[in-house]
């Protein structure tokens, strides 16, 4: 095989529920960041023309026609094609994954109105997992003969729980999760990822915070779980290799909110930041922690910079009283271009979210649905033109395609190797509470109060890495 994570008012305010554990989009624990500003109209692409032979399958450089027989067997037929979406629609969270569901439902009514996928129309069987493990494995056991593919699966641990079901069913996963063990053939042979992992962020958001912002002594928090251990590990590797120096180590040791506790005690992780006088923090938290800790040590005379893993910070933040904080020390990090950015695939997203969902406030998390369906549509489209949609075909297209997202990420494939095809690139944005202007799509200029830095950005550290397996052993 080639291939291959508040208090319950802030919660409330974020729109947000309470976080468990890590994995889950920009996933991980909590709602990525926010958008850039809305200043200039995007630039757009017209959508591509998937209707009958003589297309261009997606991730492919050149036409290629639909052969007139095509090989099916389990979630294909003549004129239908069933995806699956294992995703929390009921639990920690729930709000961000409802969001990231309904921005693919909204590009596969879109492919459908195209002409579907070589002639045939896709239907959605979308089960919720609860984001509780034994769910997520009785949810895929309920749709395991029924799909050709998952286009998303939320969770790291939930993930992990199936990796070896989807090899012996010959089944194509997408993750909802950035945890490095998924481009390990051992690990994650049937998981197709998006972007980059926690790991390889962190070593990018230090070393750019080093170079650009003088950081030179640095403070570790995080959760105790693949999430919190994968973007703490990638942040030693960097802080190791640029001769920074650990003034605080808290890699596992802040507890996760819950359904059952809400609020854990934050005061001694407070204390010891404040005591470091680090230059920066470096969180692989959530959200509702970051809000509680930042307050807490800014109370307590700490004035030095914050940032961490994309899950660690959402844009929804800049509608609670901790923004003021946020905009002055907060510089963010993800995974793709925010909501409004000037490239050219914003353009398809903005427009059909609008047109589908205009009572939808603002989100970054629609980029990630979006993309989810990319990288499905991609796998289905190689796999029709091959000739080869059972399930054994889709795996083989899998490992054939290439995902260019038009800028909303970094151009994507899992052929070859790991050290192959990783991606290595990341962004680095100003938090800027002046530009948040969380309107409904219908309302248009809406912004999640976002500047870009610079990306997508490769430290000299991530393209030197060596890909060798999971910067840290799942916890599961």
């Amino acid at each position: 095989m080639n291939h291959k994570w508040l208090s319950a008012a802030l919660a409330a305010s974020l729109g947000l529920a309470v976080a468990g554990t890590a994995g889950t989009a920009g996933a991980g624990n909590s709602e990525p960041p926010g958008g850039t500003p809305a200043g200039t109209e995007p630039a757009g692409t017209e959508p591509a023309d998937t209707e009958g032979a003589g297309t261009e399958p997606a991730g492919t450089e050149a036409p290629v026609s639909y052969p007139a027989e095509i090989a099916t067997d389990i979630g294909v037929t003549d004129d239908t094609i069933t995806i699956g979406m294992l995703a929390d629609l009921s639990g920690a969270f729930a709000p961000l994954v409802t969001e990231i569901v309904a921005a693919q439902e909204v590009y596969w009514d879109m492919v459908n109105r195209e002409g579907g996928i070589a002639g045939r129309q896709i239907e959605l069987v979308i089960e919720d997992n609860g984001y509780d493990v034994p769910t997520h494995l009785e949810r895929y056991d309920a749709i395991r003969d029924e799909v050709a593919i998952i286009s998303q699966s939320t969770g790291s641990p939930h993930t992990a729980a199936i990796a070896q079901n989807l090899v012996d069913d010959d089944l194509v996963a997408i993750p909802l999760s950035w945890y490095s063990g998924w481009p390990d053939p051992e690990l994650g042979q049937n998981v197709f990822e998006s972007y980059t992992t926690y790991c390889l962020e962190s070593m990018n958001g230090i070393e750019w915070l080093h170079e650009n912002r003088d950081v030179q002594t640095v403070a570790l928090i995080s959760f105790d779980s693949e999430y919190g251990l994968d973007g703490a590990a990638g942040a030693r590797l960097a802080i190791e290799e640029l001769g920074l120096e650990i003034v605080y180590d808290g890699a596992g040791q802040v507890t996760q909110p819950s359904a059952e506790t809400p609020e854990p005690d934050v005061g001694g992780i407070v204390s010891e930041i404040v005591a470091s006088e680090a230059d920066l923090v470096w969180g692989t938290i959530n959200p509702t922690t970051l809000a509680r800790v930042i307050a807490g040590a800014n109370a307590a005379g700490f004035e030095g910079l914050w940032s961490g893993n994309s899950p660690t910070y959402s844009f929804k933040l800049l509608g609670t009283e901790v923004a003021p904080l946020l905009d002055e020390y907060y510089i963010a990090s993800t995974y793709i271009a925010t909501w409004g950015a000037d490239v050219p695939g914003m353009a398809e997203v903005v427009e059909e979210m609008t047109a589908a969902q205009p009572d939808l406030a603002v989100s970054d998390v629609y980029i990630l649905g979006w993309t989810e369906g990319q990288i499905t549509r991609a796998i289905l489209e190689q796999a029709a033109a091959n000739g080869d949609m059972t399930r054994a075909g889709i795996v083989a297209a899998a490992n054939e395609v290439t995902v260019d997202f038009g800028g909303l990420a970094p151009t994507q494939t899992w052929a070859g190797e790991p050290n192959d095809f990783i991606v290595r690139e990341s962004y680095m944005y100003d938090v800027t509470l002046e530009a948040y202007n969380p309107a409904s799509l219908g309302e248009g200029g809406g912004s999640t109060g976002w500047e870009l830095l610079e990306g997508p950005y490769t430290g000299d550290l991530a393209a030197a890495y060596t890909y060798e397996g999971p910067c840290i052993e799942p916890t599961g």
